[in-house]
């Protein structure tokens, strides 16, 4: 599986070398799946009837979609932008993996943007995600790719989660997610907070600048772009751990999946993720098929952003010799 890195393997942007690192997101080899029967598998009804109704309603925003106006299809994309930021520079990127450092008045963005995607809180989310790194395709990953598509895709969501990945996910180091206030602001207000950004903003908006009507500004900006930005980041536990090529580690289950890539703004680049998880790129290719790294960038460009943690070529080219 993936070897563990270490601070030869990373490096600043301006070539420093990196005081400390994360070790939450590094593979943990010791970790053995326990033998015998598996635990029953419990289903969550409210999130099977849940999820069901958000694809119908997607489905009739896809019927409305002709319909709207210029105007609200640009919204419509505006809208998944920052939605879809609030996840992969956020919750990701920033929260998840610490790969490089944003300013008060950039995480407020991101939380928003966050809050927008609606795919639980930053907090939640970054925990649930750090565990995914550390026991990937095990018992312990929340969705475990090797159990199949429709599981690592919705399927995970849809049941209890396994017993070990409650218990690694309790023994996660997560005192710099507890230390940032943006995180646990957004943590004591979240359903508030997807309320109003995720379904009442968006419909609004178009309503009383442009007079679209409610139904159509509901059921696309709303429910459609939501749906279509859950399933693109979906895609990454799922598609992106099953089709592609493994270029860095061929070991391992991650991907490189251009689709992916489009779709989820630049997270589909995933076997060079899992191998260096710490890159703020998440890729070797900067800004090609990558919007959130050309985000970061333009963040550092205006002063919002720093220290973003890169892998030089060398360390690059010596893991591709020797484990892809």
């Amino acid at each position: 599986m993936t070897e563990t890195r270490t601070l030869h393997d990373v490096k600043l942007q301006n070539g420093a070398a990196v005081a400390e690192t994360q070790v939450e997101d590094v593979f943990d080899d010791t970790y053995k799946m326990k033998e015998g029967p598996k635990p029953p598998r419990m289903l969550v009804w409210r999130n099977i009837i849940l999820m069901t109704l958000l694809h119908l309603g997607a489905l009739y925003g896809l019927v409305l979609l002709p319909s709207a106006s210029v105007s609200t299809v640009a919204w419509t994309a505006v809208c998944y932008l920052i939605s879809a930021l609030g996840v992969t520079a956020g919750a990701h990127r920033l929260w998840s993996h610490r790969s490089y450092k944003a300013s008060f008045p950039l995480r407020v963005f991101l939380a928003l943007g966050n809050s927008m995607a609606f795919q639980n809180d930053i907090y939640e989310w970054a925990r649930d995600h750090r565990v995914h790194h550390k026991y990937s395709e095990t018992d312990a990953d929340p969705h475990n790719a090797t159990r199949g598509f429709f599981f690592s895709h919705v399927g995970w969501l849809m049941v209890r989660k396994h017993p070990d990945v409650v218990e690694k996910g309790k023994k996660l180091e997560l005192s710099d997610l507890k230390a940032d206030k943006v995180v646990m602001f957004q943590r004591r207000h979240y359903k508030l907070s997807v309320v109003m950004l995720c379904f009442v903003v968006p419909m609004l908006v178009p309503w009383y600048f442009w007079g679209e009507s409610l139904v159509l500004a509901y059921f696309v900006p709303g429910l459609l772009r939501y749906a279509v930005m859950l399933n693109a980041t979906w895609l990454v536990n799922s598609a992106a751990h099953l089709y592609g090529n493994r270029p860095y580690d061929k070991s391992i289950n991650p991907r490189e999946n251009p689709f992916v890539a489009f779709s989820a703004i630049g997270e589909g680049f995933h076997n060079y993720h899992h191998t260096f998880p710490f890159d703020y790129a998440t890729s070797e290719f900067g800004v090609k098929l990558n919007i959130t790294t050309a985000f970061i960038d333009l963040m550092c460009f205006m002063g919002l952003a720093t220290d973003p943690k890169s892998v030089s070529k060398e360390v690059i080219m010596a893991r591709v010799k020797r484990t892809g």
